[in-house]
């Protein structure tokens, strides 16, 4: 089983949300929160679409870089913006 597999049974199990790091590829998911206390980081995922309700599905991962799909578009974002996104 793969990390994120057991990953996301222990969150559901606890009723918490995950971030997109813990999620399995080609897996969609709905964004419960942008959890960040920066302002313009969660400024910049607003301008990408990525806000509560919206679906998120990640498509690969590429070293430390996430490339996912909001809205039918596709962003790549690290893994400082891929935490800060809940599902």
């Amino acid at each position: 089983m793969s990390k994120a597999f057991l990953m996301k049974g222990f969150q559901s199990l606890r009723g918490n949300p995950m971030d997109v790091t813990a999620c399995e590829i080609n897996e969609l998911m709905t964004i419960k929160s942008i959890e960040t206390i920066d302002p313009e980081m969660r400024d910049f995922l607003f301008s990408l679409g990525c806000f509560e309700g919206r679906t998120i599905t990640l498509i690969s991962i590429l070293g430390s870089t996430y490339i996912v799909n909001i809205s039918d578009a596709r962003y790549s974002i690290d893994a400082q913006l891929a935490q800060a996104i809940k599902v």
